[in-house]
């Protein structure tokens, strides 16, 4: 029997016994417990009221406990939970556990038997006081798990699962969704987005609300509008036929009290030629506030119109509350790849700092219409730099400044919603990471300072135009050099080379990879056999191959078969990196922000991260690249992981951001914090699993992992 149809009849492989979880940690928990049962914290808010941790004893912090997944699959970024003193996570080959939260004991052990990889930043945990459910996707399908056994609830759906494919108005067996950032639950709804790919043809990005008992569609919001809905003529009038994406990828963020949920979008397909989706593409790169209870739209802000620079709104919003006029108005921040800050009045999305719409230069590529005017906030000011010049360009070493001059006088550098040309390269900065991330901002009540970490490197592409190919290295050109590059080197550690497979990989290995896909990389359900080897073997021998003939129609489509070519194709997701392989853009490479949103003034900013051999040759403080958010505690402390090259879990001083405390992790900790009590005992736990941490030559990297660690002060009597 087929491995998903063993998971589709709920024979799930647990390693002890579920009930444990609830019999033992829970027992121990009653002391004194204080949960962090939901992805980002109330309201997106990454803030916990606890204090036992201070700034006066954080120094202390020792290792509570680890918990080794024994895998290397690949990164994870998770932020687990935790509920009644149980832990729960993931692990690198999508298994979900359960840990005693107090000791890291494994309790129990979820396998979905469905062969999965890539990103999985959380899990959604629901109870009536009854039934307790863990939400994960794998793939395309959607579990419910009753955490009571580790086994799939079976009213859920067909034997404890939903398949993300059906719904979405398109022939299931071609689409590519999943979800890698988890939705939020609304009483007995689980209300959730999806990953889709980013080149045609792709899925649309519905948000949809499934009963979180029988698993049933309770509403869905079309992203790419209807005929009759609103918005439907921003784009043709036939684009919600074929148009793809305009997805909640990042997560979202709930307001029980008002009954509403504010939902962030990103790009519509293709992210950089938007030939066939001329207006400015609604819902796409928004932020949209939706009635939890039946997905009607109540307001609705566009952070970039007609988007071709995949400017997605890459993170969850978090729930504020600001002072303004002498009152207290509940808000809500959305951060943004661009580097600004954009803040709303959550009930009516009235802007608290105003919005200046400036115009653009046309785009200058055949059959596209680039939109005429961009909007961005007045304040707070950028939280990365957004436009690169010759005197921003690296001084690390004089070769390396020479060979940055050299090079960035062959690009066009004019900041923010320049449209990218064919023939010559563009500078995009921040980069294509932002900016913000996916690890979210931390709001801190006390002070109304909100936390953003930001990466602050530029990245440069253009355009090149799609040739109608009958051979392998028009597949490849047509479906993977938009990641991996003409030369099919990649953007290390993020996107990888594909010339490190050579002699490394068998060619069934990376057939099931295009099949499933990985990490960020979506799967192509489009491509028939013969196509994916024919790009397998592109990418093992880099010899074109002569494969089935494919004509272009006018709309730059196959006249035999669904493709994804268009006229014309991104070159690649390039970071400017200096012939050593560091950003050739001066320090600070990633920065920690904190931003008083009472007056959009910054309370402080400091670099991020630092690589180690540059730290042992004098030069420190240049911050890094950095994935994974931070978290804010009542105790003053401002905890976070997330840079990629120096592997350290760091506590700052949340009012002046000077660093307390700082620990080595196994590997890089590229997912966000949480901090919970159990026993009367406060504990910091984060996920190390690595996001391509670079080794010692700089030019490979190092094994990922999947170690839970967990801190706290030594117990009374203990050092």
């Amino acid at each position: 029997m087929h491995r998903n149809s063993i998971a589709a009849l709920g024979l799930c492989l647990l390693v002890s016994a579920a009930g444990v979880a609830q019999a033992q940690a829970p027992a121990r928990a009653q002391a004194k417990t204080q949960d962090w049962p939901l992805y980002g914290g109330p309201g997106q808010s990454r803030y916990s009221t606890l204090k036992q941790i201070t700034g006066q004893n954080v120094d202390q912090l020792q290792v509570a406990w680890t918990y080794d997944t024994n895998e290397t699959q690949g990164p994870t970024e998770t932020q687990p939970i935790m509920v009644n003193g149980v832990l729960y996570g993931i692990t690198p080959s999508h298994k979900v556990i359960a840990l005693d939260a107090a000791t890291g004991k494994l309790l129990w052990t979820f396998d979905s038997g469905i062969e999965s990889r890539g990103t999985k930043r959380g899990l959604v945990y629901w109870t009536d006081g009854k039934d307790q459910r863990i939400f994960i996707a794998f793939q395309n399908y959607l579990f419910a798990i009753d955490v009571r056994t580790g086994k799939p609830a079976p009213s859920f759906g067909s034997a404890g699962r939903v398949d993300f494919r059906e719904g979405l108005g398109r022939d299931p067996a071609t689409l590519a969704v999943t979800l890698n950032t988890p939705g939020v639950i609304y009483k007995d709804l689980y209300i959730v987005g999806s990953r889709t790919g980013e080149t045609r043809p792709t899925p649309p990005g519905h948000i949809r609300a499934y009963d979180v008992r029988t698993g049933k569609i309770r509403w869905t919001f079309h992203t790419i509008p209807h005929p009759g809905e609103f918005g439907h003529d921003t784009w043709p009038k036939d684009a919600w036929t074929y148009a793809g994406a305009a997805n909640n990828w990042a997560g979202m963020s709930v307001d029980e009290k008002r009954g509403l949920i504010f939902v962030p979008t990103g790009s519509a397909a293709t992210d950089f030629y938007g030939f066939d989706r001329h207006g400015d593409n609604l819902f796409a790169n928004s932020l949209v506030a939706l009635k939890a209870a039946t997905g009607e739209r109540v307001w609705h802000f566009q952070g970039v119109k007609h988007d071709i620079w995949d400017r997605d709104f890459d993170s969850p919003p978090t729930l504020v509350t600001v002072k303004r006029d002498g009152k207290m108005v509940d808000a809500v921040a959305q951060t943004s790849k661009q580097g600004w800050l954009y803040l709303f009045d959550r009930s009516n999305g009235k802007p608290l700092f105003p919005i200046e719409y400036r115009s653009y230069p046309p785009s200058t590529v055949p059959g596209e219409k680039a939109a005429e005017t961009q909007g961005l906030p007045t304040k707070p000011a950028a939280f990365a730099r957004q436009r690169l010049t010759e005197d921003m360009l690296t001084n690390r070493t004089p070769e390396a400044h020479k060979w940055a001059l050299d090079q960035f006088r062959t690009l066009r550098s004019e900041g923010q919603f320049l449209p990218l040309a064919v023939g010559q390269n563009t500078v995009v900065m921040p980069g294509f990471d932002g900016g913000a991330e996916w690890g979210g901002s931390a709001f801190d009540p006390e002070t109304g300072l909100i936390y953003v970490n930001a990466n602050d490197v530029a990245w440069i592409t253009g355009l090149v135009e799609n040739k109608g190919g009958t051979g392998a290295q028009q597949f490849y050109l047509s479906n993977c050099a938009g990641c991996h590059g003409d030369n099919l080197a990649g953007a290390p550690p993020a996107i990888p080379s594909l010339l490190a497979l050579r002699g490394n990989r068998r060619p069934e290995d990376i057939d099931k990879v295009i099949q499933q896909g990985s990490g960020r990389m979506p799967s192509f359900p489009n491509l028939s056999i013969s196509e994916r080897a024919l790009i397998v073997e592109y990418v093992l021998t880099g010899q074109d191959q002569a494969g089935p003939r494919r004509s272009m129609n006018g709309a730059g489509q196959s006249e035999t078969a669904p493709t994804n070519i268009v006229p014309y194709r991104m070159t690649g997701y390039n970071k400017f990196l200096d012939p050593d392989g560091y950003p050739a853009v001066a320090p600070p490479w990633g920065t920690l922000n904190a931003i008083d949103l009472n007056t959009g003034e910054y309370a402080w900013k400091i670099p991020l991260g630092e690589y180690p051999e540059l730290v042992a040759k004098g030069m420190k403080d240049t911050g890094t690249e950095n994935y994974g958010g931070p978290i804010v505690t009542a105790g003053g402390l401002l905890f976070i992981g997330a840079t990629n090259f120096d592997r350290k879990f760091r506590a700052f001083d949340k009012k002046t951001g000077k660093l307390l405390w700082e620990t080595l992790l196994p590997q890089s900790g590229n997912a966000t914090p949480i901090t919970y009590e159990v026993g009367g005992r406060q504990y910091v736990v984060i996920y190390a699993s690595g996001l391509g941490r670079r080794g010692g030559d700089r030019g490979t990297t190092a094994p990922s992992g999947g170690t839970y660690v967990a801190f706290a002060l030594p117990e009374a009597g203990k050092k």
